[in-house]
């Protein structure tokens, strides 16, 4: 079964799980049994549209999924997907 990598500020909506092992073909897959699983996750992934949300960065194998096929990205047993929320930053004028 591919597994999520669950990030550290996301684990508390995930039983504290730093991974959850899910039976999947796809990456869309794999975040419709996670969000299935963890339902409070749902929020922090996806838009009420049901979109993933912009700031949301998935990787497969480290490989952004959206240079591969999106959520269509074919899985296989062993495969490792990697949720990284993007961190915002700034620089300051002195």
């Amino acid at each position: 079964m591919p597994q999520i990598q669950i990030p550290s500020p996301l684990r508390q909506y995930s039983g504290k799980q730093a991974s959850v092992s899910v039976p999947a073909k796809t990456v869309g897959e794999a975040l419709t049994a996670l969000v299935a699983q963890h339902p409070d996750l749902r929020r922090h992934l996806y838009t009420e549209e049901g979109k993933l949300r912009t700031f949301v960065n998935v990787y497969v194998n480290d490989e952004d999924m959206r240079y591969l096929q999106k959520e269509a990205t074919a899985l296989k047993d062993g495969d490792t997907i990697s949720i990284v929320p993007s961190i915002a930053g700034g620089c300051v004028i002195i």
